[in-house]
């Protein structure tokens, strides 16, 4: 009797690490750091390098190997991929192999050929599980944040509050569902700070403003605040995005623009001119946080 799990140990696992630690070899990463971030030794990364670990060919082979190896090198060596959705995204790309038919699949029938008999399927982990969608998004924040932080000028559209660029889950319901930056994007002299990597519920704001366009009808996925001036926004106008105005209502401002929102479900821009306690504010909506990020960029 052999457990698929064996196979995805003897066959896969030493194929997909081989892989991915000359990916990220190649990316200028060093032994060390690539083994911490594999969670493996030196040596185990030296023999990956020089070609002692035997790779399965038909693993190496698979396009979504290869594809899924490129993606997670590319996120782990720029930083913008937690090794918990490096490790999500392995073990998601596994399942889809070990299905009927499918390469581990089929080395699993080749240990075991009394499986080819059986009818069923051994898919057992869903692509698109929580864990997994909450690591891409926290992914796309982290991306927006580094666009943030190396545009020239960025600190100039931050306002009094600060900033915050936030991302949400596709069927998100509340606060605990966005992502955003904790404590906030701030101008310190002049230069753009970022406290701290994106996490989930520490945006109160600025989610908010989110979901509250998503449940008026708006179908963006992220949010960016930058400073009011009757400049941005004619510049963002300029730039083909559809802008509405809304009046503030302090503590209640998300509450405030529902119904603008309904009736410019499309609008890309939201902003106000200001009130008694509150800052005028420009809120930039788009599908990503990345695609936020760029919006402000153009303005500089």
């Amino acid at each position: 009797m052999k457990f698929l799990e064996e196979v995805v140990v003897e066959e896969f696992l030493p194929t997909f690490r081989s892989l991915l630690a000359a990916d990220l070899r190649e990316r200028g990463l060093t032994q060390h750091e690539v083994a911490e971030l594999l969670g493996v030794s030196q040596s185990a990364v030296s023999k990956y390098a020089h070609g002692e670990v035997t790779v399965n060919g038909e693993v190496a082979d698979d396009e979504r190997v290869r594809e899924t190896v490129e993606r997670v090198g590319e996120g782990l060596a720029s930083g913008d991929m937690s090794q918990v959705q490096a490790l999500v995204e392995a073990e998601v790309l596994i399942r889809r192999l070990s299905a009927r038919g499918d390469v581990v699949a089929e080395l699993h029938e080749e240990a075991m050929p009394e499986l080819a008999e059986y009818e069923g399927d051994f898919r057992v982990h869903d692509p698109e599980s929580e864990v997994r969608v909450r690591e891409r998004v926290l992914s796309s924040v982290r991306r927006g944040v580094r666009i943030l932080e190396h545009a020239s000028g960025f600190a100039t559209l931050i306002p009094a509050v600060g900033s915050n660029l936030v991302e949400c889950t596709p069927d998100a319901d509340g606060v605990e569902d966005v992502a955003g930056v904790p404590g906030r994007i701030l101008d310190v002299m002049g230069r753009t700070e970022i406290p701290a990597d994106p996490e989930f519920g520490v945006s109160v704001h600025v989610a908010s403003i989110l979901l509250a366009t998503r449940d008026a009808g708006s179908d963006a996925r992220a949010c960016l605040n930058v400073h009011y001036d009757p400049g941005i926004v004619d510049e963002l106008e300029d730039l083909g995005y559809e802008t509405v105005e809304f009046d503030p209502e302090g503590e209640a401002t998300s509450e405030a623009l529902r119904p603008v929102v309904a009736d410019h479900p499309e609008a890309d821009v939201l902003y106000q001119t200001g009130g008694f306690g509150v800052e005028p504010i420009v809120y930039l909506l788009a599908d990503s946080a990345p695609a936020a990020a760029e919006m402000a960029r153009e303005l500089l």
